[in-house]
């Protein structure tokens, strides 16, 4: 291993964590990792939240729930509580 690969790799856990929620409208990010492995989790999961996959936040709602998503080529709303457990990062 080389050192610089080595560097990359500790500077990426120092990265903070942003969930779904904290992106803003218009902008395309690629889902990290679900939280949890509870029910809602694993749905999130089964509706193709998975890792790696790049997700667009198309738009909230005017309270700000639900949000909006664009992703495989499909629409899915889901809630802001939901969203929290969805870390994301640049593509």
């Amino acid at each position: 291993m080389s050192r610089t690969g080595g560097f990359f790799r500790v500077m990426q856990r120092r990265l903070p964590m942003v969930s779904l929620d904290d992106v803003s409208v218009g902008k395309t990010v690629r889902v990290r990792d679900v939280d949890g492995s509870d029910p809602v989790s694993i749905r999130l999961l089964e509706m193709g939240l998975t890792p790696g996959i790049d997700v667009r936040l198309v738009g909230r709602a005017p309270f700000g729930d639900p949000l909006e998503l664009e992703l495989r080529g499909y629409r899915l709303s889901i809630r802001r509580q939901e969203a929290t457990r969805v870390v994301v990062g640049d593509r």
